[in-house]
């Protein structure tokens, strides 16, 4: 029998009744549990690690928004429609554009709820933009990281009241006959069993990247890639989905990631390259359009030899990257390396020299003409990359995948059929995201602007239609 069990009863012994059980406590499941506190329900949170962390607090922590009250103190001309249209293109058109819209609709709501309600300290990054947004839409914590962002979420939640059980993995759900989740049963570390009742069930569990079989078996283009996320991540929601027939979409997608520090397990973020740096192999060469999207850059690295690039940029992007927390513990581990010249940045990393003058005389070449390369990638408006210069030997990732349970506006979880689960949601990445079938549509986000504001949504119509009142 599998570990992941669909129980059908319709009567079942609990140790207590919940409004609503959220399972996962990332950022989806902490925005959810706000948005329920906040209509006056009975949470409680799972979470199978000792805290709440999540893929949210391996990640940037930035999240995209557009509409925004930060965004309006700045005078960023920015609207959901344009936002949309963002994603839809990054996607080529191949994902749930109404969901996009929606989505893209509620996401200043998100972020200014996050704000004035619950006192988490966002601010709008500037100083550029990330490849595919056409405005200033990211809004982070301070050190730009997503351990701070959880870190402010669980304060906010623990302030609200909500309710967190760690060290607590739920592995079964209770359905009665007319697909109600009437109960769940969550497995403790001493392999004793709680079963709680409960009103509605929120899966905020994530996806499945740290799941090798299933990695395999639904994208084998990763086999070389390191996975750098959540260790939780199991497939949990698509295995309950599959039991239970839900419908479900764009299981190939993913998040990648071209910049994990080889050896280190760093990301070294992209802004570096969106600003005017590269990358190339071992010989020197470019190899691509690094700016086209850091996710689909990912299969890209792994192409080369010994499944690595460098990333070269120079001391105008250092400065640019040195407001990012996994920058400095890139410097600090000893991730980059620096010279005076590009020969010497060649003796201290083993690229060809030849191939790596050459290359940033290209890119030069590219600036003043402000024509595309052959990968299709325009360096015109950039600033040209100058002595001193850094690089940092990287490594293809696998980060969070994007596939999941199709949900509806509420984030309501459908059927095959297209009907709708009486009383279960599902959000962030247990949820079909907006990325499309694979990772070139994935934009810088994307997993935080369905783990924030599908979270908010699924907490706020959960506590609408919820079987049990709060007491």
């Amino acid at each position: 029998m599998s570990d992941i069990q669909i129980i059908r009863t319709d009567n079942i012994e609990t140790i207590m009744d919940i409004s609503i059980v959220i399972i996962g406590g990332g950022g989806t499941g902490l925005c959810a549990a706000l948005a329920a506190r906040d209509a006056g329900k009975d949470v409680l949170v799972i979470e199978r690690d000792r805290q709440p962390l999540g893929t949210t607090s391996m990640s940037t922590g930035l999240i995209p928004a557009a509409g925004s009250q930060a965004q309006k103190a700045k005078n960023i001309d920015d609207d959901p429609e344009l936002f949309a249209n963002d994603i839809i293109a990054k996607t080529k058109g191949k994902v749930d554009q109404e969901l996009v819209a929606h989505l893209a609709a509620e996401s200043a709501r998100t972020i200014d709820w996050l704000m004035a309600d619950h006192a988490i300290g966002l601010s709008l990054v500037e100083g550029f933009t990330y490849p595919g947004h056409s405005a200033l839409r990211m809004h982070g914590m301070p050190s730009r990281s997503g351990g701070e962002l959880m870190g402010a979420l669980a304060s906010a939640c623990e302030t609200a009241g909500v309710d967190i059980l760690s060290d607590a993995t739920v592995d079964t759900l209770y359905l009665d006959k007319a697909d109600n989740v009437i109960a769940v049963a969550a497995t403790r570390p001493d392999g004793g069993q709680d079963v709680i009742g409960c009103g509605a069930v929120i899966l905020a569990c994530c996806g499945f990247a740290g799941n090798q079989e299933m990695v395999a078996d639904l994208i084998p283009e990763l086999k070389h890639a390191t996975f750098h996320g959540h260790p939780g991540n199991k497939g949990h929601a698509i295995k309950w989905g599959e039991q239970l027939g839900a419908a479900m979409a764009d299981l190939s997608a993913y998040q990648g990631h071209a910049g994990l520090a080889a050896g280190f397990g760093i990301p070294i973020l992209w802004p570096l390259i969106a600003e005017g740096g590269i990358q190339v192999n071992k010989a020197g060469n470019r190899f691509s359009n690094e700016a086209a999207g850091y996710s689909e850059q990912a299969v890209k690295v792994l192409e080369q030899d010994g499944h690595i690039a460098w990333s070269i940029y120079d001391e105008s992007r250092h400065q640019i990257m040195e407001q990012f927390d996994d920058y400095q513990q890139a410097k600090s581990a000893g991730c980059l390396i620096k010279a005076d010249n590009l020969d010497g940045l060649a003796a201290l990393t083993g690229i060809a020299a030849g191939g790596l003058n050459a290359s940033i005389s290209q890119t030069h070449k590219l600036v003043d003409s402000e024509e595309t390369d052959e990968f299709g990638r325009s360096f015109a408006g950039k600033e040209k990359l100058q002595a001193p210069f850094y690089a940092v030997r990287v490594t293809g990732a696998l980060f969070h995948t994007q596939g999941g349970l199709e949900v509806d506006r509420n984030a309501k979880v459908r059927r095959s059929d297209g009907s709708l689960f009486p009383n279960l949601y599902a959000g962030g990445g247990a949820a079909r995201g907006i990325s499309g079938p694979g990772a070139d549509g994935y934009i810088a986000g994307n997993g935080l602007l369905t783990a924030t504001t599908l979270g908010r949504i699924a907490g706020e119509h959960a506590a609408r239609d919820t079987l049990i009142p709060s007491d």
